[in-house]
């Protein structure tokens, strides 16, 4: 499957990835629960006794601003936050957009509601939509957008701290980032996991694609039981890896940069308030989002970004696409020249390997078919 992004809205409590026994750490989630309690009684003490104020770091809230502040090489430690908006233009739907959106698009598969879909326990009854989709928007369909490249570049540059993607569609893979450079919050299709307790055999993004566009239900070599990538659905807990990480990476951002992401699903969204206060935050998105009601601010939930009122000091909004925002900055950073040559230069490679792949696959094809026609030779009597 690809895109369908983020994936449905999750409750903060219980959300570990799908594989109980080897991510599933209840110390681990516990401790993510107190720090939560923690960042309260923080936000609360110095909202309410004036503590804790920052200075302001953006000469100006403007992507002008942000530039300067890249190009001033205070900034080594950007963590971009991404979400469905930074893959629409390589084809893939979001969720919520009205008509377009994954959601709007469902009936054929005589759902009982949209969500059920992704939700684990209608997955384990009735696996054939979830599969039929996965056909329709499976990894390895699609190139990234220039909003990957531009990813990838602040990690060339050696500013990048961790990009948290909300996204399953291993874009940001493809594009060139590594598994120490990506917190998949939703999980991935990259690897997929026997949904057996007893068993978890895991198997890997060419076992799962075959099965898929064989239109086979992919099942366990070992048990029999249903094979489901390691994405994660509703009823299920978000990896360990993304609550361990988040207590270390966040603190030491100097620059958080979301793209494409509603700010609506959690604990995801939470986590622009893990940033120091002092830490500029720039989103890029068609509309602007996270801007929390002040209660659901102190609580963690949804990070409440502060663009317009007199007390904005570091929020910058980029009201456009993803591709449009992260090109006008790479311009200003005096980068744009290279990004259009790496999207061009590494679409052309994607294009060369699918043409060589389908000419594999055709060839293979063919012979299969060729040495079905061939009569089998008459015995020779002796």
């Amino acid at each position: 499957m690809s895109d369908a992004s983020e994936l449905p809205k999750r409750e903060e409590e219980g959300e570990v990835r799908p594989e109980p026994e080897e991510q599933s750490d209840d110390s681990s989630e516990e401790e993510a629960a107190g720090d939560t309690e923690m960042d309260f009684l923080r936000n609360l003490f110095s909202s309410t006794l004036g503590l804790g104020s920052a200075d302001k770091v953006l000469d100006e809230l403007t992507l002008e601003g942000v530039a300067q502040y890249i190009k001033s090489g205070k900034c080594k430690n950007i963590i971009c936050m991404v979400g469905a908006g930074i893959s629409t233009s390589a084809g893939i739907p979001d969720f919520r957009s009205p008509g377009t959106g994954l959601y709007a698009n469902l009936q054929k598969y005589n759902l009982p509601y949209p969500e059920a879909i992704f939700q684990i326990d209608y997955f384990k009854k009735h696996p054939e939509p979830f599969f039929a989709l996965a056909k329709e928007l499976y990894p390895g369909q699609f190139k990234p957008t220039i909003c990957h490249y531009f990813i990838k570049m602040v990690k060339d540059k050696g500013l990048l701290k961790r990009c948290y993607t909300q996204n399953i569609d291993t874009l940001e893979r493809v594009a060139g980032l590594e598994g120490e450079d990506l917190i998949e919050a939703h999980g991935t299709f990259y690897t997929s996991h026997c949904v057996s307790f007893c068993c978890r055999k895991e198997y890997n993004l060419d076992w799962m694609k075959e099965k898929i566009f064989a239109d086979d239900i992919p099942r366990c070599d070992k048990c029999s039981s249903l094979v489901k990538p390691d994405i994660v659905f509703f009823g299920e807990n978000l990896p360990v890896r993304f609550f361990t990480s988040m207590k270390m990476d966040f603190p030491r951002c100097d620059l958080l940069i979301v793209m494409g992401t509603s700010l609506q699903v959690q604990p995801f969204a939470s986590l622009v308030s893990r940033v120091s206060k002092s830490c500029p935050r720039l989103l890029i998105n068609m509309e602007k989002a996270g801007q929390a009601d002040p209660l659901f601010g102190l609580l963690g939930f949804g990070g409440g970004m502060d663009f317009d009122s007199d007390k904005a000091y570091r929020d910058v909004a980029q009201i456009s696409t993803c591709d449009e925002g992260c090109l006008a900055l790479a311009d200003l950073l005096g980068w744009k020249a290279e990004l259009e040559e790496l999207v061009k230069q590494e679409h052309a490679r994607i294009d060369s390997q699918d043409k060589k792949e389908k000419a594999r696959e055709k060839n293979k094809a063919a012979a299969k078919a060729g040495s079905a026609l061939v009569a089998p030779e008459p015995k020779k009597e002796e």
